[in-house]
């Protein structure tokens, strides 16, 4: 059975890997030309279809209601699994991820990444900062974000949720635009963060409906993280009962 698991591991690399190659020349179009950012969704899109494609896994995306690429959005997704960045690349609305800079170190696809999204090094003050300044500037060009507001796969026991990080809370009390709760309910059967090894599965991503900030202050911070964080347990602990039942 493992040996099956590796194969399937190895297809998804490769896949994400040609999948690179392919769609390199066009990323470098909003690179160059910055005003072209939406195309970064655009091609997200197709390389998280194809990685999947290549490692057999049927994928379902679930909007509780639509969501609008005329607006901007925090997409806010709970994290146990890497197959949770392909799995935002499915993400219905263009939008440019905020995360660890571990993908910096990936020959030419950390180059690429590094222009495209927000990397943030969370050793050091000073690049937490930046970053925070960084995403600001990001939603003033007009650009939505996808953060992982426990900033990392910390859980030690998925699918319990690590503490939440401030960040994507005050960035969008202080933008005012309204953080969309987002529930990736199995990516950690699929592909435990421990193994690394894929499993045959149909990976899920749930949009939850915006949460509007118009009026908030950051007196409403804590309300706001907690708000997000019930959505998603309570999302994860309802598959988690579908999953004993079947």
């Amino acid at each position: 059975m493992k040996i099956l698991r590796r194969i399937n591991t190895l297809q998804g690399l490769t896949g994400f890997l040609i999948f690179f190659v392919i769609l390199l020349p066009w990323f470098l179009v909003p690179i160059y030309f910055p005003k072209k950012h939406k195309w970064v969704g655009i091609l997200n899109r197709i390389w998280a279809k194809g990685t999947l494609l290549f490692c057999f896994l049927g994928y379902r995306v679930i909007c509780k209601t639509p969501l609008h690429n005329s607006r901007q959005y925090i997409f806010c997704p709970n994290h146990f699994s890497y197959l949770d960045i392909p799995t935002m690349g499915l993400t219905p609305v263009n939008a440019v991820f905020v995360g660890k800079n571990d993908m910096e170190n990936i020959p030419f696809f950390g180059w690429m990444y590094r222009n495209l999204h927000i990397t943030v090094d969370r050793s050091k003050l000073r690049s937490k900062y930046d970053t925070y300044v960084k995403s600001g500037m990001a939603i003033d060009e007009g650009k939505s974000l996808v953060i992982y507001p426990e900033g990392g796969i910390f859980s030690p026991y998925p699918p319990q949720l690590a503490r939440f990080k401030d960040g994507p809370f005050r960035l969008a009390i202080e933008k005012q635009i309204p953080l969309v709760p987002v529930t990736i309910p199995r990516n950690w059967i699929i592909l435990p963060p421990h193994e690394f090894l894929v499993r045959l599965g149909v990976v899920e991503v749930i949009f939850h409906e915006p949460i509007e900030t118009r009026g908030m202050t950051m007196a409403d911070k804590d309300r706001l993280k907690e708000q997000v964080f019930q959505i998603i347990t309570n999302e994860l602990t309802s598959h988690g009962n579908q999953s004993s039942n079947t």
